[in-house]
């Protein structure tokens, strides 16, 4: 605390708004074990073609964080460590990327959706072979003879978690999404990576003495980096948001490596908040009772996602503006479509 002050002096980068407050500012030095040298520098790219403002919406200043949620990403970006978000399907778990990403100013997000077959490789990277062979065979040289193989790193794309992983001058924002629907070795294979901040690319370093370094795709949109020796390395560790719906558990392990933060459904006020981001001000439609009926409906079912009222408030809107909006029984029906439940076992 400063002397002679009551108020402790800010340590928080990221505060909860979701939007930018003039140039992007700095972050906190690493621990020194979590400091890594990458070597050469990849580039940021500054475009993310509307992602921020479709999934978090246009309008400024109506974002209202969750509870706990400043401090747990401070730590994160702190400790350099991956923050694991728990909550139920459609409470915000994935947002909370492009929130980090849009306030800080650390470019596009890069998502990583897991499925229960996804395995390590296919975060990191893949290579092409069999393309590559193809297009061997169809290219000629001057001798009418089979041509050089092409350039290998046209066939090497690296995946979300590999282009994190690159040497930027700022951390990436990668969002591991729904890692609960793994296959069980999946959040094992994952510790490795996480603690040494690099991984090899075999297929480059088989060439590596006739061809040092190697310009590669990546996870963005027309993106390329040039790979040395066949190994990357970050210089900054990317900001890891790991999201689950809880259905089921993480190795100690993993769980160790891991700031666990948890997101309770949102509450009438951050549900207003969400509508005013993507619809503004509106007098067509009554958004409080909607909210109303969105809350009851939910706790009622046992939980509806957030997009579901956005449903609902557009269909509204949109009728409103025709002329056709009108609460009655066939709008209530409507109504019961579009809040549907999330479980089997719901009414």
């Amino acid at each position: 605390m400063n002397p002679g002050s009551d108020t402790p002096p800010e340590w928080r980068v990221y505060h909860g708004t979701g939007w930018p407050s003039g140039s992007p500012p700095s972050l906190p030095k690493a621990p020194p074990w979590r400091e890594f040298d990458g070597e050469g520098v990849a580039e940021l790219p500054e475009d993310d073609h509307g992602e921020f403002d479709r999934r978090l919406g246009k309008a400024k200043g109506h974002r209202v964080p969750h509870r706990n949620e400043i401090s747990m990403v401070n730590a994160a970006l702190y400790l350099r460590r991956p923050l694991l978000v728990t909550g139920r399907p459609g409470t915000g778990k994935s947002s909370l990327a492009y929130q980090i990403a849009r306030e800080l100013g650390l470019g596009p997000v890069l998502r990583w959706p897991i499925t229960s077959r996804t395995t390590l490789r296919d975060g990191l990277y893949g290579y092409d072979a069999i393309g590559r062979v193809q297009d061997a065979g169809t290219s000629t040289g001057r001798d009418g003879q089979s041509g050089a193989a092409p350039d290998i790193g046209n066939y090497v794309h690296l995946g979300p978690l590999g282009t994190a992983l690159l040497p930027f001058e700022r951390p990436r924002v990668l969002l591991i999404d729904e890692l609960d629907k793994s296959d069980i070795d999946l959040p094992n294979d994952l510790l490795n990576v996480f603690e040494e901040g690099e991984y090899e690319i075999p297929e480059l370093i088989r060439i590596a003495k006739r061809a040092p370094e190697v310009r590669v795709l990546t996870a963005d949109r027309d993106g390329s980096a040039v790979i040395s020796g066949g190994v990357v390395c970050c210089r900054c560790f990317p900001v890891v948001i790991i999201t689950s719906n809880g259905e089921r558990d993480f190795p100690p392990a993993f769980l160790r490596r891991c700031l666990n933060l948890r997101i309770e459904p949102p509450t009438a006020q951050q549900l207003g908040a969400m509508v005013a981001a993507q619809f503004g001000a509106t007098d067509k439609v009554d958004i409080a009772r909607l909210i109303t009926e969105f809350t009851e409906r939910s706790d009622e079912l046992g939980g509806l996602a957030s997009d579901q009222l956005l449903n609902a408030v557009h269909l509204a809107t949109e009728l409103a503006t025709s002329g056709a909006y009108q609460t009655d029984e066939e709008w209530q029906e409507l109504l019961k479509a579009i809040w549907h439940p999330l479980s089997e076992g719901a009414p």
